[in-house]
C-alpha cells in the first residue's frame, strides 16, 4: 500500500504513518518504493520476506503438519507427517522439531532467521501455561509444558493455543472470516471445539478454555463422556461416536471410510452424519442464542461431508435459535480445508515474532492472503 493509504485505513495520520513506516525500515521489517500512480509519484510500503522466518506446527491424534512462513506472510515449506494412535508427547514434539528443522533448511533459510513458533494441540490450554487442560484429547499430555518444551529446542520464543482458536486465526485472516467482526469456528473431527472471535478479537476466556462446545450436554441422561459429565456433544456427533454407532453393522471404520461411503450414497453413513449435525445444530442454536453470531464456520474432519453435514445443522438451528439469531448466521464450510490449523499456527506466531511478553492472548488479525494459498 502506498502511506496515503494506510493513513486512510488505520486513521492515523500521515506524520504519524510516515514515522511508523521509517521506525518499520530502520528495523529491517518494511520497504518503501517510489513509482507512478496515474502520473503521481507514490510511496508503496512493503513487508520484508528477508527480515525473518516463523513456524506454525499443528499436531493431533495421528498426525503433525508444519508450515515455515516469512515475515511478509508466505508459506515457504509445508509438510504433514503420520502419527501413531497414542503418541507420546516426547515422540510428538520430537518428530515436530525435526520437521521443523528440515523445512527450514528446505526454504533455503538460516535456522538463525527464526522468530517465533505456535503450536496448536486439541484440547482446552490454561492460559498463560502453555500446556493442556483437562479433559486432553491427547492421553498422557496433561501435564506437559509444550510451549517450553518447543522454545528449549528451536530457541525461540513457542506459544501454544487450542487447534479450534487457530482454526479461527487462520479464518479470520485470510478465509471466511475475514472483516467479520463476530463469528464462530467449529472443528468437528476426533473431538468437537470452537473458536470465537467476538468484536474482531479472539476470545479465549478468563483462564483460556473458554469455546468447549464439544462438552455442552445436549442429553441430560446421555453416555458417559470422558469429561465426567453426561450427554456431551463429543458423545452423540464426534468421529469416534459415529464410528461406534456403525460397528455392529460394517465393522472396524475409519473415519476416511466413513466419509468415503457416505459421498458413495451408503444410507447408514449418511444417516449417521446426518444425525450428528442434528445434534451440533442444538449446541450452535444454543451458542446463537447467548453469543449471535455473524457466521458459523465448520472445519475439521468432517466438514468434508458437506451439505449433508451443514444442512442438518442448519435444519436443527431453524428449530431451536431465536429468529433473529438464527437469521443472521450462515452456516459454511471454512477456507483450508485440513491446513486451518497450520495456518492459524502461523497467523500466531506472526503475532508474536517481535513481542516481548509471553502472554497468548492477542487479536485476531487482519491481513492479506498467504502467496502459497493462493498458488494452491
Amino acid at each position: 500500500m502506498t502511506q496515503a493509504e494506510l493513513s486512510r485505513l488505520s486513521g492515523l495520520s500521515r506524520a504519524s504513518v510516515f514515522n511508523i513506516v521509517r521506525d518499520l525500515t530502520d528495523e529491517g521489517l518494511a520497504r518503501v518504493t517510489t513509482t507512478t500512480r496515474n502520473g503521481r509519484r507514490v510511496t508503496e510500503v512493503t513487508l520484508n520476506p528477508d527480515a525473518g522466518i516463523v513456524v506454525g506446527v499443528d499436531i493431533g491424534n495421528r498426525h503433525v503438519r508444519v508450515a515455515v512462513a516469512d515475515l511478509a506472510h508466505q508459506v515457504l515449506a509445508e509438510q504433514r507427517v503420520a502419527l501413531p494412535l497414542g503418541h507420546r508427547a516426547d515422540e510428538a514434539i520430537g518428530r515436530s522439531v525435526g520437521l521443523v528443522r528440515r523445512l527450514v533448511r528446505q526454504a533455503d533459510r538460516d535456522p538463525d532467521q527464526l522468530r517465533a513458533a505456535a503450536i496448536g494441540i486439541p484440547g482446552p490450554i490454561l492460559a498463560g501455561a502453555g500446556r493442556l487442560g483437562t479433559p486432553p484429547v491427547l492421553p498422557g499430555w496433561a501435564d506437559v509444558e509444550v510451549g517450553a518444551a518447543f522454545s528449549d529446542q528451536l530457541g525461540v520464543r513457542a506459544v501454544v493455543d487450542n487447534d479450534a482458536n487457530l482454526g479461527a486465526l487462520a479464518e479470520s485472516a485470510w478465509g471466511r472470516g475475514r472483516g467479520i467482526r463476530d463469528f464462530a469456528y467449529l472443528k468437528v473431527s476426533t473431538g468437537i471445539g470452537a473458536g470465537l472471535v467476538l468484536n474482531g478479537q479472539l476470545y479465549r476466556g478468563a483462564y483460556g478454555t473458554a469455546g468447549e462446545i464439544g462438552h455442552t450436554t445436549i442429553e441430560e441422561d446421555g453416555a458417559v463422556c470422558r469429561c465426567g459429565n453426561r450427554g456431551c456433544l463429543e458423545t452423540m456427533a464426534a468421529a469416534p461416536a459415529l464410528l461406534e454407532l456403525l460397528r455392529a453393522a460394517y465393522g472396524t471404520l475409519t473415519l476416511e471410510d466413513l466419509l468415503r461411503l457416505s459421498a458413495d450414497g451408503d444410507i447408514g453413513c449418511r444417516r449417521v452424519i446426518a444425525d450428528a449435525g442434528r445434534h451440533i445444530g442444538v449446541a450452535v442454536a444454543n451458542l446463537c442464542n447467548l453469543l449471535n453470531p455473524g457466521l458459523i464456520i465448520v472445519g475439521g474432519e468432517l466438514a468434508a461431508a458437506g451439505d449433508l453435514l451443514l444442512n442438518s445443522i442448519r435444519e436443527s438451528m431453524a428449530r431451536r435459535a431465536m429468529s433473529a439469531a438464527e437469521r443472521t448466521a450462515d452456516v459454511v464450510t471454512g477456507a483450508f480445508a485440513e491446513r486451518t490449523a497450520v495456518l492459524g499456527a502461523v497467523a500466531l506466531a506472526l503475532q508474536n515474532a517481535d513481542a516481548s511478553d509471553a502472554q497468548t492472548n492477542v487479536p485476531a488479525v487482519r491481513t492479506s492472503s498467504p502467496k502459497a494459498e493462493l498458488a494452491g
